[in-house]
């Protein structure tokens, strides 16, 4: 695909969004069950099951997804699309390139071993590693804004507000 197919692919959509703004909110939605005989829960991807668990390093066995890992995959996933659609709206050709994500925990803020130490990642590093030829200020735009566009690494950043409710069914 190129520049002019994606602005194409985009234009009605884009104009849509323009004309009628409410039809632009759309809800995403995930379900999971939770396993009756394990600490898992079997999540519904849309393709296929994920079941998630313990992190080896509270207790799992590994073979179950952790759902740390999953959100580090999900960051991974959206900003190598925003880069890929980016890149070729701005015409940047790019000949290869990888994404990784690593972040960093304190097990025992999870596993409650010290109330000081932080539930959740303390940090997480987001890197492209891409083979091109443009120079380096197309690269410098190409990380702004894959930054301003990547869904998942501006809610990660931004700290949207999350409710949390129980229901007994």
């Amino acid at each position: 695909m190129d520049a002019a197919e994606l602005r194409a692919m985009q234009a009605p959509i884009k104009e849509r969004y323009k004309n009628a703004p409410e039809s632009a909110l759309i809800t995403l939605k995930a379900k999971g069950k939770l396993d009756e005989s394990n600490i898992a829960c079997k999540v519904e991807t849309g393709r296929a099951l994920a079941v998630a668990g313990l992190h080896p390093a509270t207790g799992g066995s590994g073979l179950e997804l952790c759902s740390g890992d999953m959100l580090l995959e999900a960051l991974v996933a959206c900003a190598g699309v925003t880069i890929k659609a980016v890149s070729t709206a701005l015409g940047i050709a790019l000949k290869s390139g990888t994404v990784s994500a690593e972040g960093d925990l304190d097990f025992r803020g999870t596993l409650g071993v010290d109330k000081e130490a932080p539930v959740g990642f303390r940090e997480i590093r987001l890197r492209f590693d891409l083979d091109t030829d443009v120079p380096q200020d197309k690269l410098d735009q190409l990380l702004k804004l894959t930054e301003r566009y990547c869904v998942v690494y501006q809610t990660i950043c931004s700290g949207p507000p999350v409710a949390i409710s129980l229901k007994r069914v």
